[in-house]
């Protein structure tokens, strides 16, 4: 890619990586460590008037509502200082982004990954056994967000032929979920898996011991202890994510690995909404005896409760539905 040599010449490039203060922007070929401008912390505040009139008057300046404005996965504009560094001035807008409640005291967002095309929750079949309630958390979370997920079952040589705990993978699928049995033992699935990561931007969400490390080499050789460097980096941290990265897949698409996130999303959803988030159940939104009203615990008349015992929603994603309203 052609630079001048005017240092406000601006280039367009993806947040691949980062660490406090420090962003790595992939553009084109070039690979570049950015700063990021001052001025991308502050909000400017315009008096509300007529727009045509005060639009050039800044009222005052606030520092935004999110931990980090840049984000791995966000495209932004930089200008190349040509001493092999960068300053970031803009983050394009986003398409989409995977947030959570920053874990500090102040109840405010952070962006872990902007622009991504599926939320991959990976589970082991065994050891440790699967904590389906944690599964569809993460579900709900995606799609509160707008986001498509990809389920991951590994570890599938370890069942021993013992499939009967695996109904509740029927459950998902028949929500219309994409699940992808997988090991990375015997090679079962990695075809599929690898032809569902190609060309989007995944992210993989798991608790530690899940076989994550194992998935990621088998899909690209070596990719897997990359991304620990990366992640254990991260899981010292104190489950921040200052430390994240994106790692790009040699058939396209690249790959994200969130260590260390308990949760994300559901901080800015409304407990009368939650039904929506379970699509299962939003055919049933607004058909109770109270209407929108209800709130699908205890009402006489409730479409949902109905459907449960009809066996047309599962009594224990229903279960679950119940632990997020609490929770």
């Amino acid at each position: 890619m052609h630079t001048s040599t005017h240092a406000s010449h601006y280039l367009r490039g993806i947040v691949y990586k980062k660490t406090i203060g420090n962003y790595v922007v992939h553009a084109g070929e070039r690979v570049i460590t950015c700063a990021i401008s001052p001025r991308l912390r502050k909000e400017l505040i315009y008096p509300i008037a007529d727009p045509g009139s005060l639009s050039h008057i800044v009222r005052s300046v606030r520092d935004i509502k999110t931990v980090d404005p840049v984000a791995v996965g966000d495209e932004v504009s930089f200008i190349d200082t040509l001493d092999g560094s960068g300053l970031i001035v803009e983050v394009l807008p986003r398409r989409n982004r995977l947030a959570r409640v920053n874990p500090g005291t102040k109840k405010i967002e952070q962006v872990v990954v902007a622009n991504l095309d599926q939320v991959v929750p990976i589970f082991a079949a065994a050891q440790p056994e699967p904590k389906w309630n944690l599964l569809d958390r993460y579900l709900a979370s995606a799609e509160s967000l707008g986001l498509a997920s990809l389920i991951c079952i590994t570890k599938l040589d370890l069942l021993d032929g013992d499939m009967c705990q695996f109904a509740e993978v029927e459950t998902y699928r028949n929500i219309g979920y994409p699940v992808i049995l997988t090991s990375a033992a015997t090679g079962l699935g990695m075809d599929e898996f690898r032809v569902a990561l190609q060309g989007r931007v995944s992210v993989f969400i798991g608790k530690s011991g899940v076989g994550k490390t194992s998935l990621l080499n088998a899909i690209q050789p070596g990719l897997g202890l990359r991304v620990n460097e990366v992640s254990q980096a991260t899981e010292k941290g104190k489950h921040t994510t200052t430390n994240l990265a994106m790692f790009p897949l040699d058939a396209g698409g690249s790959v994200v690995d969130t260590p260390g996130m308990r949760e994300f999303g559901l901080w800015d959803v409304n407990k009368d909404d939650l039904a929506q988030l379970f699509p299962e159940m939003r055919p049933w939104v607004g058909n109770c005896r109270f209407g929108l009203d209800c709130t699908h615990t205890h009402e006489p008349g409730c479409a949902i409760r109905r459907a449960v015992e009809n066996g047309q929603v599962s009594q224990r994603r229903y279960l679950s539905y119940l632990r997020l309203r609490e929770g």
